[in-house]
């Protein structure tokens, strides 16, 4: 009998409910290199020759017809170079676009990956891919993986945060699912704008509301009996008691009342942009619930021009559209790792700052780029990666992945090494076999690991 099948099938108390803490308790499988996850996820597409993968051939070809291998191919496309400069930074010489100032004071920070390759150019399908390994619903997001896997390390707050902005990318919630884990391991929203989280704020007197509490804690354990130990009414009952505790320690980390106003500054939360604010406000609270123990927190940004696309989709307008995209999120995610690095917990957080697929090379309209998932950019800094690192490399037009491919198993598989978590065995049983995050797909990349 498996460790998970004996607490699904203990009888006294909630023995299933004790199924993260005890993964905890067992911890990795050996020893991780990083303990925190903060992910920046930029729905839309960035265009990784206009971002970190500069292409001189394209400015040489620019406005010349094109010949691409795409699904968006097509007789009236031309070549498109990048609007916008590139210099070199850092030791590591990597090369950023004038649009990322500030990530450009990190440059040796960061572990650059322009090889990513996916399959699917559908926002929605490319989204869940990302986040889950599949390209359909239903199936655990890499928070829940980890959350899973690894506990977390405040009984007091969830291990898996989704900071946003009262929106949600394509693919929608299923980005974030639990999939079929328990329902403990679902991403919590906590919005920037307003009341963080609903329904945190008690109604009544503590003791009033310990009575209450004490009283459904009778009635759920009886109604739980009563359904043979179910784990989903168990992981319900969890998240209702998870609620209770977050009441007194959620509203401390999610105020920045006791932040200096220089560390507020860092994050831009002075910045005439109230979309900057915004962003740098969830940047800022990502570091202080990792600080606070949070396992996996991850950042999506407001929701500007992508419509029901992601903001970073610019079809037509790319100049005014990635370069607003690059000004909203620019200061917040450097300041995050100036500010991690600065307190010593750089070494042990993994921040992810990734798309969900890159741009062509070319354009249909003279002002925009398509959807890409041939090749494109991601980075890492922290959690045992290697810092300065350049790794892969496009074509000379950014049009496929042609050195080191990295797949996007490849890349899940990577993130759980650095947690100390083999992907081959790190298992959850369902549909009659033992699934994992990558399925049968992804190799650990050690170029990447510091």
């Amino acid at each position: 009998m498996t460790r998970r099948e004996l607490l699904r099938s203990a009888s006294n108390g909630f023995g299933y409910l004790a199924l993260s803490s005890m993964l905890a308790e067992a911890g990795p499988h050996f020893a991780p290199k990083a303990k925190n996850i903060i992910f920046c996820f930029m729905p839309g597409g960035v265009s990784h020759m206009d971002s970190f993968d500069p292409k001189p051939k394209l400015a040489e070809l620019d406005g010349k017809a094109a010949v691409l291998e795409s699904y968006v191919a097509g007789p009236q496309r031309k070549w498109l170079k990048s609007p916008w400069a590139f210099k070199q930074y850092g030791q590591s010489g990597l090369t950023i676009s004038e649009i990322f100032p500030h990530i450009a004071e990190v440059a040796d920070e960061l572990t650059v990956v322009r090889s990513m390759k996916s399959e699917f150019p559908l926002h929605a399908r490319a989204n869940i891919f990302l986040h889950t390994g599949r390209n359909f619903g239903g199936f655990p997001s890499l928070g829940s993986w980890v959350n899973y896997g690894l506990g977390s390390a405040n009984k007091n707050l969830p291990g898996y945060l989704l900071l946003n902005h009262g929106d949600n990318p394509p693919g929608g919630l299923e980005n974030f699912s639990n999939g079929f884990l328990p329902a403990t391991h679902q991403a919590m929203a906590v919005r920037a704008e307003g009341v963080p989280v609903d329904n945190i704020v008690p109604a009544g007197p503590a003791d009033l509301q310990s009575a209450k509490m004490a009283a459904l804690r009778g009635q759920d354990r009886a109604f739980l009996a009563s359904t043979a130990n179910d784990a989903a009414v168990e992981a319900a009952i969890s998240n209702f008691e998870m609620a209770y505790r977050m009441q007194s320690l959620a509203p401390d980390v999610l105020n920045l009342d006791k932040e200096s106003e220089a560390t507020k500054k860092l994050y831009g939360l002075d910045a005439s942009n109230q979309h900057q604010r915004a962003y740098g406000l969830q940047c800022l609270r990502a570091r202080r619930l990792v600080e606070a123990g949070v396992r996996f927190v991850e950042i999506t940004p407001p929701n500007l021009y992508g419509g029901n696309n992601g903001t970073w989709d610019q079809h037509d307008k790319l100049r005014e559209g990635h370069q607003t995209n690059a000004q909203v999120t620019d200061q917040g995610v450097t300041a995050l790792i100036k500010d991690l690095k600065s307190r010593g917990m750089l070494k042990d957080t993994l921040v992810l700052w990734a798309g969900e697929f890159g741009r062509t090379p070319d354009t249909g309209n003279g002002d925009g780029r398509d959807h890409h998932p041939l090749g494109f950019t991601i980075w890492m800094a922290g959690g045992g990666t290697k810092a300065g690192l350049i790794y892969g490399a496009t074509d000379e037009l950014g049009n496929h992945a042609v050195e080191n491919v990295m797949t996007v198993h490849d890349l899940h598989a990577t993130i759980l090494h650095l947690l100390g978590l083999d992907h081959t065995k790190l298992t959850y049983r369902f549909g009659g076999r033992d699934v994992t995050l990558p399925d049968v797909h992804g190799q650990v990349v050690p170029a990447l690991v510091g």
